[in-house]
């Protein structure tokens, strides 16, 4: 009896799970137990992950930016595998910057709603994110701006454009998402669009789309308005 419960705890460990089920079948707490490895004494690797997620509120997202040094803060996590985990998120992002690299993105929003809606996927709260291009109006990378909800006192122009200044960018996407589900613009969204379509042509820096993503999946028509489309405001072609 003994051995079959043994035998029944072994086959529902995450790794193996992973070997019979694939992993799209594992929780996320589970895949990380499978790149943690091992846990601590009295504490199993599953359990361990699961507060490991816990710590940063359940989000991956903020799991992925989280330094060595915070990791390291949590119960059970040794230096290293916190850079395993490290390394594991930056081949994730060097893995979706591949991905988005080879496509124009200026005259094909739905490519740009694919990439942004796993970023969103599972968000509770607003996130303003710009997509940095360059001159042949390829993606660069991702960078997000600031959560909640999309107003003027949290969207400043100087964090907006920072990065693309930095970066000697040629134009940016803006990109949010609404996790009610209804991607339609609010008089906010559209006041902050103006406000930062105004301060890019001031400083030469040109926004090609304003992209907002529904948080849930729709039937009845796109998950996902964009500026542009819409013809909200005109945009350069080049």
């Amino acid at each position: 009896m003994a051995d079959s419960a043994e035998q029944l705890l072994i086959v529902d460990l995450p790794r193996e799970r992973l070997k019979r089920l694939g992993p799209d079948a594992l929780t996320d707490a589970e895949l990380m137990a499978v790149l943690l490895r091992t846990g601590t004494r009295g504490k199993p690797v599953l359990q361990m992950s699961t507060e490991l997620l816990e710590a940063f509120k359940g989000s991956l997202l903020g799991l992925s930016v989280a330094s060595i040094k915070e990791l390291c803060c949590v119960p059970g996590m040794g230096e290293t595998k916190a850079l395993e985990l490290c390394a594991a998120f930056a081949l994730a992002r060097r893995l979706a910057k591949q991905r988005l690299t080879p496509q124009p993105y200026a005259n094909n929003p739905e490519l740009v709603v694919d990439f942004m809606r796993g970023l969103f996927r599972g968000t509770v709260k607003e996130e303003f994110h710009i997509l940095l291009l360059d001159k042949r109006l390829r993606v660069i990378r991702n960078e997000m701006i600031t959560t909640g909800l999309v107003d003027r006192s949290l969207v400043h122009a100087r964090e907006v454009f920072r990065s693309a200044i930095r970066e000697a960018c040629s134009a940016i996407i803006i990109c949010h998402n609404h996790p009610s589900g209804d991607p339609s613009p609010s008089p906010e969204d559209i006041a902050v669009t103006k406000m930062l379509v105004q301060s890019g042509d001031i400083i030469g820096i040109r926004i090609i789309d304003h992209i907002i993503i529904s948080g849930l999946p729709r039937s009845d028509r796109a998950d996902y308005f964009s500026f542009r489309e819409a013809g909200l405001f005109k945009v350069a072609e080049e």
